[in-house]
C-alpha cells in the first residue's frame, strides 16, 4: 500500500520546536512559540549575528515545469536532510505556500513522500498568519485610497489611474475586474477596480526583500498607488499609510521555524509566485539560515528562467547574497513531455522523447553556467518507471556540458536517498564560480528586458504594445531606469506561449504592460496573456480535502 504525503507526514513523530531551535543555535529569548511545533525567530537576530561567518548558499531550481511534475521542493528538503546525514550543519529556507494553489490545481507545497517539512497541514493552510497580515496591510492601503477620494481627494488622485489593487489569497477569476463604490455617495466613489492574489501583492515582495523593520516601513511608504491629475505618482507616504501597514506586519516580518521529517531545521517565510512576482523566500530567512548553518539550501520558484533569474537579478542584487552552487531538478517524465509525449503515455519507455526534451534541460544548464556563471549538478528526481536507457540519455547530454548527473531518491528514502547529491553539492560549493547578473543596473529598461529575453529565454527579441511603450517612457521620465526587472511570464515555456514546450526558437517576447513597484524596488513587466489573479481548474483540489470529527485532515496532498 502506497501512503499519501499527508499519511507519511502524520506517521512520523515531530520534535518539539524549541529543541530544533536549540540544536540550530537560536537564542531561546529570540523564539516565539506558535504551539509545540512552530515558532518565529526574532528578525533582530540577523543584526546580532552580523559578525558570524556565513555558510554556503545552495540554490535549487528546475527545468520548465510540466503536469508530469519535477519535485523541486521535495528535492530541496531531501538535500538538506542528506547534508545533515553526512555530518553537515544544514538548514533549509523555503517559501510559504499560497492557499490558491493548495485549493486549486497544484496542491500543497511542503515537499513530498519522505522529504517533507512539517507540520504540513499547518504550513499549507494558515501557518502563522503571515499571508493574512500581508493581505490586511495591502487592503488597508486600498481602503485608505478610496477613503481619501471620498473625503474630498486633497491629493488629486486620478481614479482612472489607480494602480493599487485589493488582494485575496485564493484563485478567484470573478474578482479580476470589478466595479465598486456603487449605490450612492455614502458608499464611496464608483470606479473600476480589481483583485490580485496575495502572493502578487507588492507588500509580499517588500516583506521578502526587507532586512529589518525600518527597511520594511521605508519600502511601504515608497509604494506608488497611482497618479494624480498632473500625472505625478502618489505614494503610500502621501496617504500616511506606511506606519499602520508596518504595524500590521509586526509579527509577519519574523521568519518561521519548523522542521523536516528528519528534524532538520527549516525556515519558511514569504511566498511570492515566480511567474507573476519575484519567486523567492525572504532575504531575512535566507540570511539567518546562512548565519546558523554551514549549508543553507533554498529554492527559487518554477524553472531557472523565472525563479532563478529573479533570484539572481533581484534578490541577490539587492541583498548581496551569492549562491555557491546550483541544483537543477528534472524528471524523465517531464523531459518526455517536453519531447512531445502526452501525460497519459508517460509510463512507456521512450528514449527518443527524452532526447527530444533534452534541449529544455540544456538551455537551463546554459543559463546557470554561462549566463549566471555558477556551477551546477543535475538531480534526476527518480520515478519507479524510469529506465536505464532513458537515464543514460540524460547522462550523455549532461556529460557534453561537463555537468554531473545524480539520481535523487529522496521521495522514497528521505535524506538517505540524497547522499550522493549532498556530496556533490559540497564538492561544487568549494569550487570557484563566476557569478554574474544578466544585465547591468545602468542599462535602460528596454535593454534589460531585451537581455532577459535573448540571453535567458533564447528569444530573438522583444516587442512592446503601444500601452507598454507609453508606460516605458513615463517610467524613464520618473527616474526608475536603474530598477531591476521582474518578468511576469508563463512558467511552462521559455516563450510567452505556454504551449511552446522544450526550447523554442525564433520567437519574440511581447511586453503588454509595465508598472513600477517602487517599494519593492523593481519594475514588473507583464508578458503575453499572464494574469496576476489565477482561476480555479474545472476540478479543484479542494474537492478532495476533508476533515473528520477529530480534526484529522485528509486529501490535502
Amino acid at each position: 500500500m502506497v501512503l499519501s504525503d499527508i499519511e507519511i507526514a502524520n506517521a512520523v513523530p515531530m520534535e518539539k520546536i524549541d529543541r530544533v531551535a536549540q540544536r540550530l543555535g537560536v537564542d531561546k529569548n529570540a523564539l516565539s512559540l506558535y504551539g509545540s511545533y512552530k515558532a518565529k525567530i526574532d528578525a533582530g537576530q540577523l543584526e546580532k549575528l552580523k559578525d558570524q561567518t556565513d555558510g554556503k548558499l545552495i540554490l535549487v531550481t528546475a527545468i520548465s515545469p510540466t503536469p508530469a511534475g519535477e519535485g523541486k521542493t521535495t528535492t530541496s528538503v531531501g538535500l538538506v536532510d542528506a547534508l545533515a546525514a553526512i555530518g553537515k550543519k544544514a538548514v533549509i529556507a523555503l517559501r510559504e505556500p499560497s492557499l490558491g494553489p493548495v485549493f486549486g490545481i497544484k496542491g500543497g507545497a511542503a515537499g513530498g513522500g519522505h522529504a517533507q517539512v512539517v507540520p504540513m497541514e499547518d504550513i499549507n493552510l494558515h501557518f502563522t498568519g503571515d499571508f493574512h497580515a500581508i493581505g490586511v496591510a495591502n487592503n488597508l492601503l486600498a481602503a485608505l485610497i478610496d477613503n481619501h477620494i471620498h473625503h474630498g481627494n486633497a491629493l488629486g488622485i486620478d481614479a482612472r489611474r489607480i494602480t493599487w489593487k485589493r488582494v485575496v489569497d485564493m484563485n478567484d477569476r470573478q474578482l479580476r475586474h470589478i466595479v465598486d463604490g456603487l449605490q450612492g455617495k455614502v458608499n464611496g466613489v464608483p470606479r473600476e477596480d480589481g483583485f490580485d492574489i496575495t502572493v502578487a501583492s507588492e507588500v509580499m515582495a517588500i516583506l521578502c526583500l526587507s532586512e529589518n523593520m525600518t527597511d520594511l516601513k521605508n519600502r511601504l511608504n515608497q509604494i506608488i498607488i497611482g497618479y494624480n491629475y498632473a500625472g505625478q505618482p502618489v505614494t503610500a507616504q502621501d496617504l500616511k499609510a506606511g506606519g499602520a501597514m508596518a504595524a500590521v506586519l509586526k509579527d509577519a516580518i519574523h521568519p518561521n521555524l519548523v522542521q523536516t521529517l528528519e528534524h532538520t531545521p527549516a525556515l519558511i517565510h514569504g511566498g511570492p509566485f515566480a511567474n507573476i512576482a519575484h519567486g523567492c523566500n525572504s532575504v531575512l530567512a535566507t540570511k539567518l539560515a546562512l548565519k546558523y548553518a554551514d549549508y543553507a539550501v533554498t529554492e527559487a520558484g518554477f524553472g531557472a528562467d523565472l525563479g532563478a533569474e529573479k533570484f539572481i537579478d533581484i534578490k541577490c542584487r539587492m541583498s548581496g547574497l551569492r549562491p555557491a552552487a546550483v541544483v537543477l531538478v528534472a524528471t524523465i517524465r517531464a523531459l518526455k513531455m517536453h519531447g512531445g509525449v502526452a501525460k497519459s503515455d508517460l509510463a512507456a519507455e521512450n528514449v527518443q522523447a527524452v532526447a527530444d526534451g533534452l534541449p529544455n534541460l540544456d538551455k537551463h544548464l546554459e543559463n546557470i553556467q554561462d549566463v549566471y556563471g555558477l556551477p551546477a549538478v543535475v538531480a534526476i528526481n527518480k520515478f519507479p518507471l524510469d529506465t536505464e536507457a532513458e537515464l543514460q540519455a540524460v547522462y550523455d547530454a549532461c556529460q557534453k556540458r561537463g555537468v554531473d548527473v545524480v539520481i535523487s531518491d529522496v521521495w522514497a528514502k528521505g535524506g538517505e536517498g540524497g547522499r550522493e547529491l549532498a556530496e556533490k553539492v559540497v564538492q561544487l560549493a568549494e569550487e570557484d564560480n563566476h557569478f554574474q547578473f544578466v544585465y547591468n543596473e545602468e542599462d535602460s529598461i528596454e535593454e534589460k528586458l531585451r537581455k532577459i529575453a535573448t540571453k535567458v529565454y533564447g528569444a530573438k527579441g522583444i516587442s512592446l504594445t503601444p500601452a507598454a511603450k507609453k508606460e516605458l517612457k513615463e517610467l524613464e521620465e520618473l527616474g526608475f531606469t536603474q530598477y531591476p526587472i521582474c518578468m511576469a511570464k508563463t512558467q511552462y515555456s521559455f516563450s510567452d506561449d505556454p504551449k511552446k514546450l522544450g526550447a523554442p526558437k525564433d520567437f519574440t517576447i511581447k511586453i503588454s504592460k509595465l508598472k513600477v513597484s517602487a517599494g519593492a524596488g523593481f519594475i514588473v513587466a507583464l508578458t503575453g496573456a499572464i494574469m496576476t489573479m489565477p482561476g480555479l481548474p474545472k476540478v479543484p483540489a479542494s474537492e478532495k480535502i476533508d476533515i473528520d470529527q477529530d480534526g484529522q485532515i485528509t486529501g490535502l496532498f
